[in-house]
């Protein structure tokens, strides 16, 4: 039994952040499945709201001193792990470099990912009253808008490698490969992102982001 728990849903992209930082440094820890669908939702259940007033995944817990304590939102999350775990290290050495891979990583988990996660989608569906047609519009066009961007930022960076930056995965990875993920399940066209496809693609190839890839969670197909 680990320390950490992570509470997540094996689809949320925030959560698939954490667990490709908790791979990259092999840092054991008891997942706690909390499904987004069903029941309602079980992030709006007492018992999650407990832990975190907003629903929302990922939430980690643990003990500090013999004092539970709860983090939430992603980034925050890895940056606690990357302070306590320091190896092998998410972020570069020089502030001008951590501040790019930051930069990537806040483009996407902040300007992309939140205007096409579930809770977003569901407002359209039930509140807003958009067609399934509408609905899938509406991400395809700000994971394209976002995707357009990034590509030119990515192709033109001398600081690209095999991945974001350099040859290492960094957090901008961990925000990076979620995001392509969810875009082909939803079958964004993506043949206008060759720099993004080369990165997202060697990233998926390595152990640790197989690991915590969606599809092998314990709650997929639950």
């Amino acid at each position: 039994m680990s320390n950490l728990t992570l509470h997540s849903y094996f689809r949320s992209s925030a959560s698939y952040r954490v667990r490709i930082a908790l791979a990259l440094k092999a840092i054991p820890v008891d997942q706690a499945p909390v499904h987004l669908v069903r029941a309602g939702g079980e992030q709006l259940h007492a018992k999650y709201r407990a832990l975190n007033l907003d629903a929302l995944v990922p939430a980690l817990t643990l003990a500090v001193n013999g004092e539970p304590s709860v983090m939430t939102q992603s980034l925050a999350i890895i940056e606690y792990l990357e302070e306590t775990y320091p190896e092998p290290p998410l972020l570069p050495r020089a502030a001008l470099d951590r501040a790019h891979v930051r930069s990537i990583a806040l483009q996407l988990a902040c300007e992309i990912h939140p205007l096409n996660n579930l809770r977003v989608l569901k407002y359209l569906n039930d509140r807003v009253g958009v067609t399934a047609d509408q609905k899938d519009a509406w991400y395809q066009h700000w994971i394209s808008a976002g995707f357009a961007t990034l590509e030119s930022r990515l192709s033109g960076d001398s600081r690209v490698g095999k991945l974001v930056y350099g040859d290492s995965p960094t957090v901008a990875d961990l925000c990076l490969v979620p995001q392509v993920w969810n875009a082909r399940r939803f079958n964004v066209p993506l043949n206008s992102y060759p720099t993004i496809l080369r990165l997202a693609d060697y990233a998926m190839g390595l152990d640790a982001f197989i690991s915590a890839e969606p599809s092998v969670q314990p709650d997929a197909g639950i």
